[in-house]
């Protein structure tokens, strides 16, 4: 195995070397992206035409994101992040619509191209695999369809298991680094925050499996769940937060109904804490996302609690997540995915939370409905309960006109009369 290693291992310039004009180059979610690998890419762009690189959460703005070479390489956001978001909504970084679940599934049909893979990799075992611990997402579908396949091995990449591992014969280049991983800090939790969290950690029953979204309010959850016994994990993203509640003993997994006494989860982003957490684990496994998203699967597990936030919800419960009005913000990700999984579970509850305002208190984010040109994520009739700081509503079941007065009556007070004027008009109050 080592044989093989030392003639595929190469230089960073060399390995981009084997992109060809108009390929796409598939890269894994946050901290699984090679910075080597983008960086030698973007050393590149302007001798290559047409090359696309497609990634969910972005967190690094390399030197390819750039308007004047978009015509060179171009970023196809399955999901904007801070490095991509100026571009998204200026309109020189284009968007994938599509569910986080169904990413593997394009790839494998072929409807989303995938001819290069570029990803951070553990070390080689012994058995010449790698594990693509941080991110096996859609990655690993990727692998299975690309021309080209490219590592980028660091020592600070840790073995996981699960279903993320490639063997080096599937390997095309390899490059060696040994810088630090990225690190996430968890976000700053304000009062508003800290009510939120209170409110949905009240329904949150001991023995729950939690899927826990990325942001303020959800991390504001964790914060509250430290007290709760025998939580199990089945999410898409692991973090700091989670591994708070392991470390507080809240999290055992003995009750989960599907894969007792496992986590599941298909992407890290956190502290090198939490990496390190991942090596070898044997309470956690990686996996691609058509597993760990897929509500079917997901829905296994009796009492599952999905907590994710939005943007703006109307008074039927339609939810815009992803975008300000026809302005791109961030992306479909795995929200509806969990949203459905948590429907379908036995005594599951899937949790939409936000603040009731937004530019300090001056726009209600309940609004009688969404701003024009808005991208709905969660549907109507998908949505389930839906949490501010003034409470919970629970939409599932009700009519419209009870949906509007449940809204109404968790949106901030000094809005309250103008959204029922508003439902008047709508015939829905």
């Amino acid at each position: 195995m080592q044989t093989l290693y030392d003639q595929k291992r190469m230089s960073p310039a060399d390995a981009v070397g084997m992109i060809s004009n108009g390929n796409t180059v598939v890269v894994p979610t946050g901290v699984g992206e090679p910075p080597a690998l983008l960086q030698a890419l973007s050393d590149r762009r302007h001798t290559l035409r047409d090359v696309a690189v497609s990634q969910i959460l972005p967190l690094r703005k390399f030197a390819y994101l750039d308007p004047e070479t978009h015509a060179n390489i171009r970023h196809d956001a399955y999901f904007f992040g801070g490095a991509t978001r100026a571009g998204g909504q200026s309109g020189w970084v284009d968007f994938v619509p599509a569910y986080f679940s169904e990413l593997p599934m394009l790839i494998d049909r072929g409807l989303t191209p995938a001819d290069v893979v570029m990803t951070m990799a553990s070390p080689m075992d012994e058995y010449g695999y790698f594990s693509l611990s941080l991110a096996p997402d859609y990655t690993m579908a990727a692998v299975r369809k690309a021309r080209v396949i490219l590592l980028e091995v660091n020592p600070n990449v840790p073995y996981a298991n699960g279903d993320c591992h490639v063997h080096i014969s599937q390997v095309s280049g390899l490059v060696e680094s040994d810088d630090e991983l990225f690190e996430v800090g968890l976000p700053t939790i304000g009062p508003i925050q800290e009510a939120i969290g209170k409110h949905v950690a009240e329904l949150i029953d001991d023995g729950a499996t939690l899927q826990i979204g990325y942001g303020g309010i959800p991390d504001a959850v964790v914060m509250q769940l430290q007290h709760k016994r025998d939580l199990g994990i089945h999410t898409e993203m692991i973090g700091d937060g989670i591994l708070s509640l392991i470390e507080s003993g809240a999290v055992t997994n003995r009750r989960k109904t599907f894969m007792p006494g496992k986590m599941v989860a298909t992407f890290a982003l956190g502290s090198r804490k939490l990496y390190r957490f991942l090596h070898r684990n044997p309470m956690l496994e990686m996996h691609p996302v058509d597993f760990t998203n897929d509500p079917y699967i997901a829905a296994r597990n009796d009492n599952l609690c999905c907590i994710n936030a939005t943007l703006q919800i109307d008074l039927l419960g339609q939810c815009g997540s992803e975008s300000l009005g026809h302005t791109p913000y961030s992306g479909t990700g795995g929200q509806v995915d969990f949203v459905r999984a948590a429907n379908r579970s036995k005594n599951g509850k899937a949790f939409i939370v936000l603040p009731s305002t937004a530019k300090n208190d001056t726009i209600s984010r309940i609004a009688p409905v969404l701003c024009p040109g808005t991208h709905v994520t969660t549907s109507k009739n998908d949505i389930n309960y839906v949490v501010t700081e003034y409470g919970v509503a629970q939409l599932r079941g009700k009519t419209a006109r009870q949906r509007a007065e449940a809204l109404i009556g968790i949106a901030h007070p000094n809005f309250r009369e103008e959204l029922r004027e508003a439902a008047r008009k709508m015939n829905l109050a």
